[in-house]
């Protein structure tokens, strides 16, 4: 946990992605970590699998726990636990956005090529749910034969692409992201090798509109790969300036 010197800081969790560890806890984010801190945010580096406190892979994380160290971190002195904002990239962005979708204590999603649906736990099977909720494992877009050749060239996009042409699943496994308690903003990569980061950015921002949701959406594709957007969090920090701060007068600095 990352702390300014406001009474009253609304709290940035920061989730990475498949690269596990705890990336917001590191050197390499530090000046960004900085910016939110210097803006009046305390920051939460949590790192969900790939740590000596966490499970080695992410397969079948358990939500609840992350919820459960986010909430640990709100009762610290000095952050506003009525304002809390869950921040992912990648899988990290599936983590955020299906927090934002399960508890009402987050007041903002920002997802960066995040995922629409629950996906496969990243194991040489993948034939579990990268996720859990109170024991129960999430309904999850499965691997078929039909990726196998995408898999084994080690073309991911490809694979991706190959598993959401199934709707049923998609549909099935998708994130209920209407159930957000506040703002959300996508950040996409229109050449994302990873994942079609833009197409299921779309998708999640057309559920919303179908589920009249009322919060304040953004939806960015940027113009380049899988980590293009991690260049654009000026436009992450005027999204909670302007959009949050607005419909979350308990966000006020």
């Amino acid at each position: 946990l990352f702390m300014g010197v406001g009474k009253k800081q609304p709290l940035i969790v920061g989730l990475g992605g498949s690269e596990g560890g705890n990336p917001w806890a590191s050197q390499f984010w530090k000046a960004q970590r900085d910016r939110f801190l210097a803006q009046g945010y305390a920051v939460l580096a949590l790192g969900y699998f790939g740590t000596k406190e966490s499970p080695a892979k992410l397969d079948r994380i358990a939500i609840e726990g992350i919820h459960a160290a986010v909430m640990q971190a709100a009762k610290t002195p000095g952050v506003n636990a009525e304002c809390i904002i869950v921040m992912g990239g990648s899988r990290g962005g599936e983590l955020a956005l299906l927090l934002g979708s399960l508890y009402k204590e987050y007041d903002a999603v920002i997802g960066i090529v995040a995922g629409s649906s629950v996906f496969p736990a990243l194991t040489m099977t993948m034939d579990t749910p990268g996720w859990s909720h109170h024991g129960k494992l999430l309904p999850f877009v499965p691997v078929t034969e039909a990726t196998y050749p995408a898999l084994l060239r080690r073309d991911l996009r490809a694979a991706f692409s190959i598993m959401m042409e199934d709707q049923l699943a998609m549909d099935k496994a998708a994130i209920a992201v209407e159930n957000i308690n506040g703002p959300v903003m996508l950040l996409s990569a229109k050449k994302d090798e990873m994942w079609p980061s833009t197409e299921m950015s779309e998708m999640i921002a057309k559920r919303l509109t179908a589920k009249k949701f009322t919060y304040p959406v953004q939806h960015i594709a940027i113009d380049g790969n899988h980590s293009a957007p991690l260049k654009y969090f000026d436009v992450v920090e005027q999204f909670l300036e302007r959009e949050l701060k607005q419909s979350k007068p308990e966000c006020a600095m």
